[in-house]
């Protein structure tokens, strides 16, 4: 299955996701600013000259649009996180790869008042649902900091497989760092997904 297209807003329990649009940069900027220690540790650096989103409310209508197109394409589907109609974080499905592969990477934040309430897990359980059974893909990664623990909380209440370490994997706030790798597959969705669903989707 090849699907492409607007991006739709999945509904959870108490999580909306949804694509962000134009209209959410104050929320956003706000968010990210209160929460720029918490989340530019765990980030990759800008490039040389590129704008921050943050600060130019063009750059993040860009990158709205940017999104938008990836959903057109196939390659990328970027949901905002919001509970009660505020802006919380975001969850994304990154390099989708079709052919053999079947495969996405998946990214995720939420500000710091927010971790630990649970928001997190069900949007990735949200997210999951859409990806196996909407997309159609075999496998979701999600790549983590080992002592990035927040991050890892999330995996483990959900009880994500761990395959291992990849040594220098991805360069963050402009180091090289180690990242552990959790993932599943389609296979083990369909034997897990009523559980996951009941316990996190389901009101």
């Amino acid at each position: 299955m090849n699907v492409s297209g607007d991006i739709p807003n999945l509904q959870g329990r108490r999580v909306t996701l949804r694509p962000l649009r134009k209209e959410d940069f104050t929320q956003w900027q706000e968010v990210r600013i209160k929460n720029h220690d918490w989340l530019a540790k765990w980030e990759p650096r800008r490039s040389s000259g590129q704008k921050d989103p943050v600060q130019d409310r063009g750059t993040f209508e860009t990158r709205c649009r940017s999104r938008q197109r990836e959903s057109q394409l196939g390659t990328g589907w970027g949901f905002g996180i919001f509970v009660d109609d505020c802006f919380i974080g975001e969850i994304n499905l990154n390099n989708v790869t079709r052919g053999a592969f079947q495969s996405s990477h998946v990214g995720y934040w939420v500000g710091a008042d927010q971790a630990g309430k649970g928001y997190t897990p069900e949007s990735l359980v949200l997210l999951m649902r859409f990806a196996f059974e909407k997309l159609g893909l075999h496998r979701l990664q999600v790549s983590i900091v080992p002592r990035n623990l927040p991050s890892r909380r999330v995996v483990e209440k959900l009880n994500l497989r761990c395959e291992g370490l990849s040594e220098k994997y991805l360069e963050i706030a402009g180091t090289w760092e180690d990242h552990l790798r959790f993932a599943i597959t389609s296979e083990e969705w369909v034997r897990r997904s009523d559980g996951l669903i009941k316990k996190w989707v389901q009101n």
